[in-house]
């Protein structure tokens, strides 16, 4: 077998540890970090702590979007989902899927996971630590330094390219021994242990789950805007309005086709976008919605559609039923 393998990379700690421990038998390594759209702290951010990472530990790293045939594991996972929209078994398979023909790339001889067995409930169980295996069609050539003794040896191991006694047997949700390892090797880029996937988010997942409910063609830029403001649909149309200063304008930066900007004239209230041109009785909703959150108590409201050139749209004010939109709470 070849002395170089593919680690799967996220630039956090236990990725960066089991990286460390093969690096010390002699072989080489090549991180393989995945970003998409689901990435939280926008997949730059995180990209850019694996590179740090990668660079501490001298090893070379590529990075690779998910892409939208990602889309189909998180809208229909075939091993179900955990508490929230997060598929974590079939995205497993699939990123060590995408290792795998990595390992054909590079000439690579097997991969490395910074798994520990029982720290995830969903992924990280012995049983499903097998399934995920099985399925990705890298029986015996995964290596899990931090916890391979505890699992039957890989082939590497039994064809003698790592030293079974120098890896571990590391279990449980407890990261003790792993930041005592980070201290021995003087590691200090790593990523904190939590947060790095928005589909374990609850409310982010309430978003995503209504989206692909009510539109089956969806793009990145709707994905990325599930991060922002509060997302209602009225009679069909989505309409997103900022929550704060911050997300009004990150909100209005991003006014591009299909969704047009839309803002209150003459009070303040929130600023935000629209999907869609909508009709003249959607739209006297959206204004009433929009001086609801400006607590805005003039007649007429006025709110500014734009798409490219400005219109404006001119309503009654009238009290509507908070509960009948979706509103209401903290304005």
């Amino acid at each position: 077998m070849n002395k170089r393998a593919i680690s799967l990379f996220s630039g956090g700690l236990d990725s960066l540890l089991a990286t460390k421990i093969v690096l010390e038998q002699g072989v080489e390594v090549v991180g393989l970090h995945f970003i998409s759209s689901f990435s939280a702290g926008r997949g730059k951010v995180r990209s850019l702590q694996a590179e740090k990472a990668a660079s501490e530990l001298g090893i070379r790293l590529v990075i690779r979007d998910k892409g939208t045939e990602y889309l189909d594991v998180v809208r229909k996972p075939r091993h179900g989902y955990g508490r929230n929209m997060n598929p974590c078994i079939d995205c497993r398979i699939f990123m060590l899927r995408a290792a795998k023909s990595m390992m054909e790339e590079e000439n690579a001889a097997f991969v490395i996971t910074g798994e520990v067995l029982g720290q995830r409930p969903m992924s990280q169980r012995r049983h499903t630590i097998g399934l995920i295996e099985q399925e990705s069609g890298l029986e015996g050539l995964i290596v899990r330094p931090l916890s391979a003794r505890l699992f039957p040896p890989s082939l590497p191991e039994k064809e003698g390219l790592l030293n079974r006694e120098r890896l571990l047997d590391i279990a449980g949700r407890s990261r003790k021994v792993q930041l005592e390892l980070a201290k021995e090797y003087e590691l200090k880029e790593y990523g904190c242990p939590a947060g790095g996937c928005l589909l374990t988010d609850p409310i982010y997942s309430v978003k995503l789950r209504e989206l692909l409910l009510h539109e089956p063609d969806v793009a990145e830029r709707d994905f990325e805007l599930l991060r922002l403001g509060r997302h209602l649909r009225v009679d069909g149309t989505k309409l997103i309005l900022g929550r704060n200063k911050d997300e009004n304008e990150t909100l209005q930066a991003l006014q591009a086709p299909p969704y047009a900007s839309i803002s209150p004239v003459g009070f303040k209230g929130p600023l935000g976008l629209v999907k869609g041109l909508p009709g003249k009785a959607t739209l006297d909703i959206m204004a009433q919605i929009i001086s609801f959150y400006g607590r805005n108590r003039a007649t007429p409201v006025i709110v500014e559609l734009y798409d490219g050139s400005a219109r404006q749209h001119v309503v009654d004010r009238q009290d509507i039923d908070p509960e009948r939109y979706g509103i209401g709470g903290k304005r």
